[in-house]
């Protein structure tokens, strides 16, 4: 895939290597962007790559066909569906992320 920008580059990562579910947090604003309605996220980043491991990058819009909600009401709300889709999916790789989330998503 031809990705808008490179996600290792400055514009994907801030000039550091960053995964998946913090680089999907970084394009809002807590306090501006909510709620944030899934399709117009998708709509504006669908295309934008998201590292998920040292070898796997993805599009923002490949994560959210996991997500069931269609608008989210805050930050925390966004958090644990982008981690929910992203944990069954298997786009979550963080080593004990089921000790964190009660063992259950």
């Amino acid at each position: 895939m031809d990705w808008p920008h490179d996600p290792d580059g400055e514009e994907g990562s801030e000039g550091m290597r960053q995964y998946g579910h913090a680089v999907l947090a970084k394009k809002i604003d807590e306090e501006e962007d909510f709620p944030l309605s899934a399709a117009d996220y998708v709509e504006e980043y669908g295309d934008h790559p998201i590292r998920i491991d040292y070898e796997t990058v993805v599009s923002v819009e490949e994560i959210f066909e996991g997500v069931e909600t269609e608008e989210f009401g805050d930050f925390v709300e966004f958090h644990q569906e982008l981690g929910r889709a992203m944990r069954e999916n298997g786009y979550w790789f963080y080593e004990g992320a089921d000790r964190f989330v009660g063992g259950s998503a």
